[in-house]
């Protein structure tokens, strides 16, 4: 594989997300998403909820355009990398508000609204790759696109062996031609065990083949994960509140999509890792 398909490959998926996200907020998909995120930054006292969600949508929208142009060399790189970064940061940093996180649960980091804000961690890297790799080591390049797989792994896979998480993704697994079955064989709880647990092995598989730079359990731990992340695009099909007549996506259909993203940070990982050309060898891109 080429520089110019992986390219290509990613941004399409980037332009097709951030612009399906842009169009249902535009027209009103995810206030509470829209309130929680400019409510950190006041904003939700001046300007209504409706505008911010236009604007919001509008700007991911306008994104997912200079992505696309910027292929066809049109404009130059730092126009989608600035968006990229703006969105981003305005997104997590809301993460220190106090609406993001379930306190019930002590010690261990539970999100709660902030499931779907820690995703915008997966576009910084990507954006990186396309318009920055030139200038950055091959090697920081594949540690910082597996830091979001890693932590939406391990997080959200750490939060299958809690009851909440166990029951909220019943309609999910149960709709599922893929996962269905697994309520045949073990309880709700064990089953979201299981999840969880090949959540965290596939992420620790795949940080532990990258660090001793081996192919084949990249290439295998690479392939796990994607599973996960290409699962989850079902859902957009076989579980109710994905779509939505008014807006395009639901709330449901706003999460799942953004795991687009994390399909290519596993794009550039495996790129920079497996499909290496002699001089960018696995050696010089993650020794």
């Amino acid at each position: 594989m080429s520089f110019r398909t992986i390219d290509y490959s990613i941004s399409g998926l980037l332009a097709v997300s951030l612009l399906l996200l842009g169009i249902s907020f535009l027209f009103g998909a995810g206030p509470n998403s829209i309130s929680g995120t400019f409510s950190f930054y006041g904003l939700t006292e001046w300007v209504p909820v409706a505008t911010l969600g236009m604007v919001f949508g509008f700007a991911l929208m306008v994104t997912a355009g200079l992505i696309i142009l910027q292929q066809c060399k049109i404009v130059p790189t730092a126009w989608p990398l600035a968006l990229i970064a703006t969105v981003s940061l305005i997104t997590l940093l809301t993460l220190f508000a106090e609406n993001r996180w379930i306190a019930a649960h002590g010690g261990f980091p539970v999100i709660g609204s902030g499931q779907g804000i820690i995703k915008y961690f997966a576009l910084i890297p990507i954006a990186l790759f396309l318009y920055c790799r030139h200038h950055i080591n091959a090697r920081a390049l594949v540690w910082a696109n597996y830091f979001p797989v890693a932590l939406v792994l391990a997080w959200i896979g750490g939060m299958k062996f809690l009851e909440l998480e166990a029951k909220a993704i019943v309609p999910l697994v149960e709709t599922s031609p893929f996962m269905s079955w697994m309520y045949e064989l073990f309880t709700v709880q064990e089953a979201s065990n299981v999840i969880g647990a090949y959540d965290l092995l596939m992420a620790g598989l795949l940080g532990i083949g990258i660090w001793f730079k081996q192919r084949v359990l990249i290439g295998v731990a690479s392939l796990g994960c994607l599973a996960v992340f290409v699962m989850t695009q079902s859902f957009l099909f076989t579980a109710a509140g994905a779509f939505s007549d008014m807006s395009l996506l639901g709330g449901l259909g706003q999460f799942v999509i953004k795991d687009l993203w994390f399909i290519a940070n596993i794009m550039v990982m495996a790129f920079l890792t497996l499909e290496s050309s002699p001089s960018d060898s696995l050696e010089s891109a993650v020794a």
